[in-house]
């Protein structure tokens, strides 16, 4: 069966549709049908039966995990729409706002618990692997958003602790998507550890692309204001990087200005000039190809054929397209 990437997105949305959570009590578990029936691109989804198409036929071996991960997206996003105070989720209203906070938890923590049933649907051999690797990415995510929430504390932040927080928060969780396929398609360790590699530097640059586009992109187009993360005074790769290279008077005004709860336009015009002025944007682009060039060289020697290693070639090259 040769991958086909409509038919898989087809399939998985069908199958989260399916999913028998429970009925009672009703006001458990409709939140989490309603949030997983809010779409989405299903990105880490269609990577896990990507990479189990690349060393099995029948990718939908990887159906289940697949399924699983995407259930543990949503559980992540529940609890972060929660501490975020956010208030629309794919242009919906978020859990926490459509019911109350204390549902919302619970909602969260049987998206959870489901996630874990799903991913032990693996075949029996790969069970203990499968437990134990989910456990770690779980864990290395919840500490990913711990250090999200105390950033919002901290005054400084450096290009170091941001890379590692997004690292933790975002990149694992795809790396995990494509190692867990891999290995359900009978991959060997090395050439899921490979896939997992690939992962997590997209991971890392999708996550610079979202806090370039955030500040310089085209406001129709990323679907959101621009600056929006300067008006809450978010730290972003962009921040960390101005206050690594910014001299002392132009890292001073940039802490000055993320110290007022202010979200003016003005605002967002001054902090915009800094970062122009210290040539911001191509630090965002260099670090955003340096992080796509080691992604293809961790394809390098996979026990694959080149026409499937090339679909994630592709993954790669519309990333970087999406950017620029």
């Amino acid at each position: 069966m040769l991958y086909n990437a409509e038919f898989a997105l087809q399939r998985i949305n069908g199958e989260l549709l399916l999913l028998e959570f429970g009925d009672n009590p009703r006001e458990l578990y409709e939140p989490l049908r309603y949030i997983l029936g809010l779409g989405g691109k299903r990105l880490r989804p269609m990577l896990t039966l990507l990479a189990c198409s690349m060393f099995e036929e029948n990718y939908f071996k990887a159906l289940k995990p697949a399924l699983a991960i995407e259930v543990f997206h949503n559980f992540s996003l529940i609890h972060d729409d929660i501490m975020d105070q956010a208030t629309v989720r794919r242009g919906k209203p978020t859990i926490h706002q459509k019911w109350d906070v204390p549902t919302a938890i619970l909602s969260g923590d049987v998206a959870l618990v489901e996630a874990y049933k799903l991913m032990m649907e693996v075949e029996d051999n790969l069970k203990m692997k499968a437990f134990r690797l989910f456990s770690q990415v779980a864990k290395e995510v919840c500490e990913g958003q711990q250090s999200d929430m105390l950033f919002e504390k901290k005054e400084k932040v450096s290009v170091g602790e941001y890379m590692q927080m997004i690292r933790l928060k975002t990149a694992v969780l795809l790396g995990f998507s494509l190692q867990i396929g891999a290995l359900v398609g009978g991959a060997s360790d090395s050439d899921a550890e490979k896939l997992k590699s690939f992962g997590q530097n997209i991971g890392l640059a999708f996550q610079i692309k979202d806090d370039y586009l955030d500040s310089f992109g085209d406001g129709l187009k990323v679907g959101k204001t621009i600056g929006g993360d300067i008006r809450v005074n978010k730290k972003t790769y962009l921040f960390t990087k101005s206050l690594e290279l910014g001299n002392h008077e132009a890292s001073n005004r940039l802490l000055e200005l993320y110290s007022r709860e202010d979200n003016s336009d003005q605002k967002v015009n001054e902090v915009l000039e800094i970062y122009t002025h210290l040539n911001i944007q191509e630090e965002c682009e260099k670090e955003i190809f340096n992080l796509y060039n080691l992604s293809i060289s961790n394809l390098t020697g996979l026990k694959t054929n080149m026409h499937k290693t090339a679909r994630l070639r592709r993954f790669a090259d519309e990333l970087i397209e999406r950017v620029f």
